[in-house]
């Protein structure tokens, strides 16, 4: 009798043990700072880099905005997004199966991984919130915070979900090489940011009246969060704690630091003075562009993005406000946008293993044979994405106002807004 009582007594205390055969705890505890990481790119970094990117007087709303969207796509996310975004087989969405999340428990694992499902569902979470979150840098200053909110949940459900189920989901676009969202997360910001600035229209004064940042200590400290963040974003997207978390961390770096100094050198050359808004955007360019393929170059690799990063999107920002007259008020698609092209072009040419500057641990495609892959997924998200965000724009203008009146930018939106002010001196 005493040996049956313990024999069942350990098996009882197998139990958790058995349910959770496959788990690798170096995986999980490194998806689990990843994640925090991703959020921290968000919360604060983002959002101080915005914050004093803008005049004072509208400081606070873009810390507003990013807040509530991190608080928006968390709710939206749990009830249909990830469902819609990683469960199915369909082209473009995916199935209804995990609404609410259901059927992910403590001990289930997420498929093809070693790590728990909810953490992949959190982790996969924090990448939404960030997306429609950079969004907010075209429309700064002058969108009614109702609006924003009701715009960045139909953006995040239009836009975001189909493009993450397209091509990480398993669907129409399964065949993109996406590491860590190039197309997915910058490429979706980028266009959504033009097509918004477009439908807005200009901030009152531009281009005639000069708009600098208000803080440029607030801009470097988001900056710098962003940097470190980004390590998560990246990294983390191996979904292992091995040698490809650790070579992606090593390629971001290297091409976050390039792209700084090139915008920096081109700013320098150009305008007699290096700026330190200036390195801290060209390093953002780099990020952005590594984005995409930080699973599969080398150093080398790393170091030609970098380079293309921080003199493409530089240019590419002076050509949007000076040539084509548009007040993307924060420069997100020259930067964004436009990094996340750079990057998922380039991935064809330097991330094939035994290639042209790409990493012994890439995989072996044909690259021409992939660019003309990769040219269809920019093709089909740019422009699943500016007739997304236009349709919703109108839709939104349909329901309540979306534009603050001149008056009420003149004041600022902190106090028009939110009854607040960032500085009380």
């Amino acid at each position: 009798m005493k040996k049956l009582v313990a024999g069942f007594f350990l098996s009882f205390l197998a139990m958790p043990v058995l349910a959770a055969e496959g788990l690798d705890s170096g995986d999980t505890a490194w998806i689990l700072t990843s994640t925090a990481l991703v959020l921290f790119m968000t919360l604060p970094g983002l959002s101080l880099f915005y914050a004093g990117l803008v005049r004072s007087k509208n400081a606070v709303s873009v810390l507003l905005q990013c807040f509530a969207i991190a608080c928006i796509v968390s709710v939206a996310w749990v009830v249909y997004g990830y469902s819609l975004a990683f469960t199915g087989d369909g082209a473009f969405f995916g199935g209804t199966s995990a609404f609410f999340l259901s059927g992910i428990g403590r001990e289930t694992l997420a498929p093809g991984t070693t790590m728990p499902h909810s953490l992949f569902v959190i982790f996969q979470m924090t990448f939404a919130i960030i997306t429609p979150a950079l969004v907010v840098g075209a429309f700064a200053e002058r969108m009614k915070f109702g609006a924003m909110c009701l715009f960045s949940l139909l953006w995040f459900t239009a836009v975001y979900i189909p493009a993450c189920h397209m091509i990480w989901g398993g669907g129409y676009l399964a065949d993109v090489k996406d590491f860590a969202g190039g197309l997915v997360v910058h490429l979706t910001c980028g266009v959504g940011a033009l097509v918004a600035a477009i439908v807005l229209g200009p901030r009152k004064g531009f281009p005639a009246t000069a708009m600098p940042p208000h803080n440029p200590t607030m801009v470097v400290t988001g900056a710098a969060m962003l940097w470190v963040g980004w390590f998560g974003f990246n990294a983390g997207s191996s979904w292992a704690a091995d040698g490809l978390a650790g070579m992606a961390m090593l390629v971001t770096h290297i091409s976050a630091a390039t792209a700084a100094l090139t915008w920096m050198a081109i700013e320098w050359i150009k305008g007699g003075k290096p700026t330190v808004v200036g390195i801290a955007t060209g390093m953002v360019a780099g990020l952005a562009t590594i984005t995409p393929a930080a699973g599969s170059v080398g150093p080398e690799g790393a170091l030609l993005i970098g380079l293309l990063a921080g003199s493409i999107c530089f240019y590419a920002t002076q050509a949007v406000k000076a040539v084509w007259g548009i007040d993307d008020s924060l420069d997100v698609f020259p930067v964004h946008g436009v990094g996340g092209i750079i990057g998922i072009v380039m991935v064809s040419f330097v991330g094939v293993q035994g290639g042209f500057l790409g990493s012994s641990a890439g995989e072996s495609w044909a690259p021409m044979e992939q660019f003309l892959i990769q040219l269809k997924g920019i093709l089909v998200i740019g422009v699943w994405t500016a007739v997304a965000t236009w349709i919703i724009l109108k839709v939104v203008s349909l329901i309540t106002p979306v534009r603050v009146s001149e008056e009420e930018e003149y004041e600022g939106l902190d106090t028009v807004m939110h009854n607040e002010r960032g500085y009380d001196l």
